[in-house]
């Protein structure tokens, strides 16, 4: 019976442990890709370097 408890409160603990760790990844890669997106946002928001968009290339 001892036994069998141990065994029950060790998966428990294992499965808590995977779930903390999951959880921990999952919000890593979210902060990561939101860092990237912002990277990439002040970017395409910055204005053009001097000299370009002063005409419009009807040809393009």
């Amino acid at each position: 019976m001892n036994t069998d408890l141990s065994m029950q409160v060790m998966a428990m603990n294992s499965s808590k442990l995977q779930n903390s760790m999951q959880i921990a990844v999952f919000k890593k890669a979210h902060e990561m890709q939101t860092d990237l997106l912002e990277t990439l946002m002040q970017t395409a928001l910055s204005a053009p370097p001097p000299g370009q968009g002063v005409k419009v290339d009807k040809l393009a």
